[in-house]
């Protein structure tokens, strides 16, 4: 049961972060893409990444902390349906360019990220 903390306590704190993200983009980005998203998704990843780095220089990890991390926080952060979501939306308001920019660009960097930490891992 207080593994199901964690993930509450970790995927609060992703899904704040992902909501003030979004906000701040908002600020200085008006347009078309859904850069929010991105970032969201991008940090969530180099996250993962970098969590995952420290966990195999460091063994001792708490199993705790590794649930916070990787399923509390960084799943409440990262967003799939919104990015799905959002890609539908371009399509069908016609703006093809900005949808498959968001498929390629989420793909390329996200997988890229883990892909180069996943080098140093092995």
């Amino acid at each position: 049961m207080i593994a199901a903390f964690f993930v509450f306590l970790g995927g609060g704190i992703g899904a704040v972060l992902r909501f003030l993200i979004s906000k701040s983009t908002l600020l200085f980005y008006k347009g078309q893409f859904p850069l929010s998203t991105l970032l969201s998704n991008i940090l969530s990843c180099l996250i993962v990444g970098l969590f995952l780095t420290a966990l195999s220089i460091s063994k001792s990890i708490n199993p705790n902390v590794k649930i916070f991390v990787l399923i509390g926080l960084c799943g409440g952060l990262s967003t799939f349906s919104t990015f799905s979501l959002e890609t539908m939306q371009l399509l069908k308001s016609g703006n093809y360019y900005w949808a498959f920019a968001n498929i390629f660009l989420s793909i390329v960097v996200c997988f890229g990220l883990l892909m180069i930490f996943y080098k140093k891992l092995v």
